[in-house]
């Protein structure tokens, strides 16, 4: 007899006013201001159906998308009490669907206490997704950096939004592996308090700073975690040659990055491929067949049938964000290669990267550079 699937819910939001339309299209003939307006009033819903999801061990999972129709700007306005309840509401209709776990996902694992007043409420296991965010984000930079021929031994690495639970849980894995450590988050008595944590845990050189534009500048390799609705880094804050993983939704790195600086090499972090047939019966903006590792973490618990709380509050336990990448690896998950807006980067285009960036380093001894701007598309 065929075991039953694992069985597993996400709470997800619109990241922008032009989500809406991905499942309600008459919203792209209304302002925006009136959808958000309208939609928050509105009670989340099951979104979707997921099927197909199907481990290498021969294991099972399905599991339902739960909408809950606000975006970042009013999950971040509205009093933690409110948001709790509504996240409350999400949870209960994935238990009467069935799942055993609940994901909170994007912004709804950042408000409040993550997670925490929500798993109190529920009889399901909660769980943020944070502890193979975390693993996966280390994983992708890394990776991305021996792509371009950047030895972390000797780099300097810019974890932007390091007092963050996922940010401090990347600081903490990256000791002992990269030449500097530079921690960039708004509040400087945190900072120098997980500073402090982390300089009697090893050796690694570390520094703090709020300037994101000064850190980004100096830094061969950049993870970005941030929370921040608004966009970090521009064009001309990188230097040449430098390696970003952005993982924060919204992302924190513009846009115009990709179309200006072509001796860079920027990836979206935390994009997984799930094995199997998967449907996940919902456009949320990846790519068909792959998550967010924040997903992927409560689909791999389903999969163990570990319906328990997993990562929640405001710090990550590394030796669950070791045993979830372990867990990644046993059900064959991985990291969907190197891609950029949800778009996979060429074995072609990594090495037009590869020699722009070499041609724009600055010679030893030079003064840095703000990096090789490259005309606008469209412009002469």
């Amino acid at each position: 007899m065929t075991p039953a699937p694992g069985r597993f819910g996400l709470v997800i939001h619109p990241q922008n006013i032009a989500d809406f339309a991905k499942k309600f299209p008459f919203t792209r003939l209304l302002p925006g201001a009136l959808v958000e307006r309208v939609f928050q009033a509105v009670p989340p819903f099951k979104a979707s159906h997921i099927t197909g999801i199907v481990s290498a061990t021969g294991a099972c999972a399905e599991g339902w998308f739960v909408a809950l129709p606000w975006t970042p700007r009013v999950l971040l306005a509205t009093p933690p009490e409110a948001t709790h309840r509504r996240l409350i509401q999400a949870g209960r209709i994935a238990e009467r669907l069935g799942a055993g776990i609940v994901g909170l996902t994007a912004f709804t694992k950042v408000v409040g206490d993550r997670g925490v007043s929500v798993a109190r409420a529920l009889d399901a296991g909660v769980t943020t997704g944070n502890s193979l965010t975390a693993a996966t984000a280390v994983e992708g930079a890394l990776f991305a950096a021996a792509r371009m021929d950047v030895d972390p031994r000797a780099a300097r690495v810019a974890v932007i939004g390091a007092t963050g639970s996922i940010g401090a849980a990347c600081s903490q894995m990256l000791l002992g592996h990269v030449g500097e450590l530079v921690l960039v988050a708004r509040t400087r008595e945190r900072l120098d308090r997980l500073a402090e944590r982390l300089r009697a845990a090893g050796t690694t050189p570390i520094t703090v700073t709020s300037d994101v534009r000064a850190a980004v500048g100096r830094a061969e390799i950049v993870i970005t975690v941030s929370s921040a609705v608004d966009v970090l880094i521009e064009a001309e804050d990188l230097r040449p040659g430098a390696v970003v993983c952005d993982v924060a939704r919204p992302r924190n790195v513009s846009r115009i990055v990709y179309e200006r600086r072509r001796d860079v090499l920027v990836i979206d972090g935390g994009v997984i491929d799930v094995p199997g047939p998967v449907g996940f019966g919902l456009d949320f903006g990846f790519p068909p067949g792959t998550c967010e590792a924040c997903m992927a973490e409560t689909i791999l618990l389903a999969l163990e049938r570990r319906y328990d709380d997993y990562t929640l509050g405001p710090e990550i336990e590394l030796p669950k964000a070791e045993e979830i990448h372990a867990l990644m690896r046993k059900h064959g998950f991985r990291l969907s290669g190197l891609r950029r807006f949800e778009r996979k980067i060429s074995d072609e285009e990594l090495e037009e990267i590869r020699v722009a960036a070499r041609g724009a380093r600055p010679r030893v001894g030079a003064a840095p550079s703000r990096g090789a701007m490259a005309p606008h598309a469209g412009n002469p």
